[in-house]
């Protein structure tokens, strides 16, 4: 994969730049407040980096931005072809609007409940899991901008309900972590209760992007990928759709309360 080897050739670099500044792994490691085992497991690739570490790295060995530049291209080439128009409309969007009626949407998931999707295709390798994983948990970032987008989020009340043992705790934390972000101003989670049986939103999960510019995209998962919407009446037909399951859904302090009542129950 492109993004693969992106990542390898910003490993060689961590090892050059570290090298040149004369600096082993373990003093490197407590100048950037990592230990040298982890310092190795990032430089060999059995360690995804992140933003945290490149920031630490560009830091101490004084490159300018240089690592954290280097891993959001390759974060970016890393993912899917088809995905990445969506993730410069994600990026550029000051309003997004998502269906989703059986998953929490990637922009809200927490580490284990991203892990737990992610692993969920077993062709992937541990490595590839956590490299889409860390670049899933980085696509957050947009949440946190000084001036973030302001996200609307409407959930089937099976997606905080689908459960089992193995999964119970990765659930639990994943809806308290739903209804910290839901008093966030800019960001409102409204849950379609389970005895509405049928409506429009079931036929497939969506979000919806708004520029500055007052332009909307839309982007469709399926099994074998996605597709990105830019087409006048396709948007249109997503627009539509989407005022109707949002007119479907609870309030959003009916839906906070929901999601309380939810995570009571198991405790």
């Amino acid at each position: 994969m492109e993004g693969d080897r992106n990542m390898g050739l910003i490993r060689a670099q961590l090892r050059r730049q570290r090298v040149l500044a004369g600096m082993n792994q373990d003093e490197f490691g407590k100048r950037t407040n990592y230990s040298a085992s982890t310092v190795s497991a990032v430089e060999t690739g059995t360690r995804a980096m992140d933003a945290p570490f490149a920031a630490r790295a560009d830091e101490v060995l004084e490159t300018g931005g240089l690592f954290v530049s280097l891993l959001e291209l390759a974060r970016r080439d890393g993912q899917p072809r088809w995905f990445r128009p969506w993730l410069d409309a994600e990026r550029a969007a000051d309003q997004l609007r998502c269906y989703q009626p059986t998953l929490v949407p990637g922009l809200l998931q927490t580490e284990a409940y991203a892990r737990a999707v992610i692993r969920c295709d077993d062709k992937l390798t541990d490595a590839q899991v956590e490299q889409r994983l860390a670049a899933r948990m980085d696509r957050q970032s947009i949440l946190n901008k000084d001036e973030p987008p302001q996200f609307v989020v409407v959930l089937d009340e099976i997606v905080i309900r689908r459960v089992d043992e193995a999964f119970h705790q990765a659930l639990a934390d994943q809806v308290n972590r739903l209804i910290e972000l839901a008093e966030r101003p800019n960001i409102s989670i409204h849950i379609v209760p389970a005895d509405i049986a049928i409506h429009v939103g079931l036929t497939g999960p969506f979000i919806l992007a708004k520029t500055a510019d007052g332009g909307w995209v839309g982007n469709l998962e399926n099994q074998l990928g996605g597709i990105v919407v830019d087409k006048d009446d396709a948007l249109a037909t997503l627009l539509s759709r989407w005022e109707t399951v949002r007119n479907e859904a609870l309030s959003r302090r009916q839906s906070t309360e929901l999601m309380k009542e939810v995570v009571k129950s198991w405790t």
